[in-house]
């Protein structure tokens, strides 16, 4: 009788698992890719919540000064006239980590166009080291920038709850695009395309 309590408790206790490790999978490979769509007059009476990851969405990009892994503070104005995405990411998000070296090698591709990445590291807890060490095996070179916290709330990266979360700003400083969770190399490559023809 115990044996087979021990087993009908042990066959739920691996199903379990199992759901959580597949809803997990699923989340991490789930993307979400926002239409270019003009606002129009009454949208901001829309629940932004239940429509769209980010009410950002062409509205100039939240201002920000944050420090480096090295102590320097770089702003979001510094890239003023210049298309940049503002990269949320942690040390923990595996498809973070798929995406950040595609970011890097766009940096480079795209650097005669002025495009820039910041990579905000969203779980500054975890420490100047570790964040160093996992953006260090990445080979990320963009600047990585520790968050406080605000930044997260000003972007609404704290109630979206997907990572990586990334905002394209174009050249006037407006938010043209938003992806949440991992895409596809080349769409993303689209979006860095479109956010530095966006304004000339």
């Amino acid at each position: 009788m115990v044996a087979v309590i021990s087993l009908v408790l042990w066959a739920g206790w691996h199903n379990l698992r199992a759901r959580r490790l597949a809803l997990q999978k699923e989340q991490e490979e789930h993307v979400l890719l926002l239409p270019d769509v003009p606002q129009k007059p009454g949208d901001e009476a829309v629940d932004t919540k239940t429509d769209s990851p980010s009410p950002l969405l062409h509205k100039p990009a939240p201002q920000f000064t944050l420090s480096t892994l090295d102590g320097k503070e770089v702003s979001l104005s510094d890239f003023k006239g210049r298309p940049v995405v503002v990269n949320f990411w942690a040390t923990w998000c595996a498809p973070c980590k798929v995406e950040m070296p595609w970011f890097e090698e766009f940096s480079k591709k795209y650097a005669a166009d002025g495009f820039a990445v910041l990579g905000l590291a969203d779980d500054a807890d975890a420490g100047k080291d570790a964040i160093a060490k996992s953006a260090g095996k990445l080979g990320v070179t963009y600047p990585i920038l520790l968050t406080d916290g605000n930044v997260q709330k000003a972007y609404g990266t704290d109630e979206a709850g997907y990572l990586p979360m990334s905002f394209y700003v174009d050249k006037t400083g407006k938010i043209v695009e938003v992806t949440a969770g991992l895409g596809p190399k080349d769409e993303l490559e689209a979006k860095v395309k479109e956010t530095i023809a966006g304004a000339k």
